[in-house]
């Protein structure tokens, strides 16, 4: 799939700066579209079907967070990229907590922005040929972009799946905090280890739900999925 089929909808009551992102996003290839609001938003993805959303934080109708909220729960599962002028790791948490992607503080530079509009596109995208990863009872299926844990579907966002996915991919072995950071999200976020904590604790809630426990931490280096034979199961901090 090529930017020229790619379309993003950038979300900002700046209109001076929606208009600037997506005429940058436009000379890259991409297929733009702009709202100033947060209802103007969730009607813009009814029609425009973005493949890809940068979404402001602060709406004159209420925050990117709540807008973002209601379209997951419409099923609109379109990555989304926030931009706001708060730089804390607690709002970056809140962010990716309800189904974004990424996070970018203003101001930024239109460079970085399509660096990371283009790095979660990659990340996001469903692979071109069906490939199936199977660990214990746990199946991934790259084309469906579906999880099954004993047989039963289990709901993931796309970092969720991704995360899953490295994890399964390197099953026995432990990953660190920092090189998930580089295969899954590509940006560090500021270096943040507790975006990666508080994934790993999502998809333990999620993937752990059934017996044996499959993903564990190996205090002061890393996560890994195994199966612990003959261990009482116990709970683990991310």
């Amino acid at each position: 799939m090529t930017s020229t089929t790619l379309r993003v909808l950038v979300v900002d009551d700046e209109s001076y700066l929606a208009d600037l992102v997506a005429t940058a996003l436009r000379y890259e290839g991409f297929r733009t579209a702009v709202a100033g609001t947060g209802a103007a938003a969730l009607a813009r993805v009814a029609e425009f079907r973005p493949d890809l959303i940068v979404m402001d934080v602060m709406l004159p109708d209420g925050s990117g967070f709540d807008t973002t909220r209601r379209l997951r729960h419409g099923g609109c599962e379109a990555p989304v990229i926030f931009l706001t002028a708060r730089d804390s790791t607690e709002d970056r948490i809140a962010g990716l907590a309800i189904g974004g992607d990424d996070y970018l503080t203003k101001p930024f530079s239109l460079e970085e922005l399509i660096l990371r509009v283009r790095a979660v596109l990659r990340r996001t995208a469903h692979p071109a040929r069906r490939t199936k990863l199977t660990f214990a009872d746990l199946e991934i299926d790259d084309e469906a972009h579906e999880v099954r844990r004993h047989g039963t579907v289990v709901d993931l966002t796309p970092t969720e799946f991704k995360l899953l996915r490295l994890l399964v991919a390197h099953a026995g072995r432990v990953l660190t905090k920092r090189q998930i950071l580089e295969h899954v999200w590509e940006y560090d976020f500021g270096g943040s280890d507790a975006v990666v904590q508080t994934y790993i604790s999502y998809l333990r809630r999620k993937i752990d739900a059934y017996e044996p426990a499959l993903i564990h931490t190996v205090p002061r280096v890393g996560y890994v999925i195994r199966v612990r034979d003959a261990e009482p199961r116990k709970a683990e901090t991310a």
